[in-house]
């Protein structure tokens, strides 16, 4: 399995109830064989354009873990889900581990 970073933008009339199109993101990701293995809701935020005629947009971003077959049907799914008004999957590259001289 391969390690992909996934950011989601969800409609903003779901912001009192983000956890039902966020349970459908995370069952598409385990039905087709993947792990999430970080989640950061980011929250409401103005869009730089127009999606879809709205201005706003939850934002979630993911760590997942994907087999070689799974991001396909998940941006087919994704593509065709109303409540997401946008997504990004891409693999994720091998980030460095920070130094003590970093922190500072």
């Amino acid at each position: 399995m391969k390690d992909y970073e996934l950011t989601v933008l969800i409609h903003p009339d779901f912001e009192s109830d983000v956890e039902k199109p966020l349970e459908k993101v995370r069952n598409l990701i385990k039905t087709n064989g993947g792990e999430i293995a970080k989640e950061d809701n980011w929250g409401k935020k103005k869009l730089a354009y127009q999606i879809r005629r709205e201005d706003f947009a939850i934002y979630v971003a993911m760590d997942v873990k994907l087999p070689a077959a799974a991001p396909l049907k998940i941006s087919n799914t994704l593509n065709i889900t109303d409540e997401v008004l946008r997504y990004l999957l891409v693999k994720a590259e091998d980030r460095p581990a920070p130094k003590a001289e970093d922190a500072k």
